[in-house]
């Protein structure tokens, strides 16, 4: 396999058949050893975190495909930590698509003056930033991601719808189990002209309370595996 990308928590190989396989790793997006999925940059490191991750990607993902919703998701090899997938070219350099249930984190540290932290959001706020380390991945709006030539605003359209159903679906099972989701973060590519969800759904993307208590992705992810 020939590496083509390597990404905070996963790398990116190109295979012979067309298709695309990621590697989980076992790092975290934080900050000074602090988990924070709204932070740009790896914080922290927890062994065994890579495969758990795509043990739950792969139960999302899964749940996704009953729902009739398509993803990049073919197969994946959980031993090795690996995931084939479809390949999708992502949005300019790079597209982050935040959902958000419950104001929290960067969005408070941003708008905390008009909102409290822990205010629910009606019906969920979508909003997306470009990664880019440098730049602290900065807040792009549709019209702005359409002027720069990186979406049309019908392909921005399904990938809100898309944003928010995929939240719903995650919230519910979640819920399921005693969670509460209070935002999610996704990445999206286009497959020809269509808009599909790319990368993972995983405990390290998602930010989420029980009893009012944030829960650690280690401990998150055990609480989605082992139900």
């Amino acid at each position: 396999m020939k590496k083509i990308y390597e990404g905070k928590t996963k790398d990116v190989y190109s295979l012979d058949n067309g298709n695309v396989m990621l590697k989980f790793k076992d790092d975290c997006t934080g900050k000074d050893g602090v988990f924070d999925p709204g932070e740009n940059t790896v914080g922290l490191t927890i062994k065994g975190i890579g495969k758990a991750n795509l043990q739950t990607s792969i139960l999302y993902f899964e749940l996704l495909k009953k729902a009739g919703i398509k993803t990049h998701y073919v197969s994946a090899d959980i031993e090795n930590a690996t995931m084939e997938v479809l390949p999708g070219k992502v949005f300019g350099h790079g597209l982050e698509v935040i959902c958000r249930l419950i104001a929290t984190g960067s969005f408070i540290r941003r708008y905390g003056e008009y909102i409290e932290d822990g205010t629910p959001l009606e019906g969920g706020y979508v909003e997306c930033t470009f990664k880019n380390d440098a730049k602290g991945d900065p807040l792009v709006t549709a019209e702005g991601l359409a002027a720069l030539g990186v979406m049309s605003m019908e392909m921005f359209a399904s990938m809100k719808e898309q944003t928010l159903k995929i939240t719903r679906i995650v919230a519910d099972d979640l819920k399921s189990i005693g969670l509460d989701l209070w935002d999610i973060k996704f990445e999206f590519g286009y497959n020809g002209d269509e808009v599909i969800l790319i990368d993972e759904i995983a405990s390290g993307n998602m930010r989420v309370y029980k009893d009012g208590k944030i829960v650690d992705p280690v401990e998150l992810t055990k609480l989605i595996l082992n139900r």
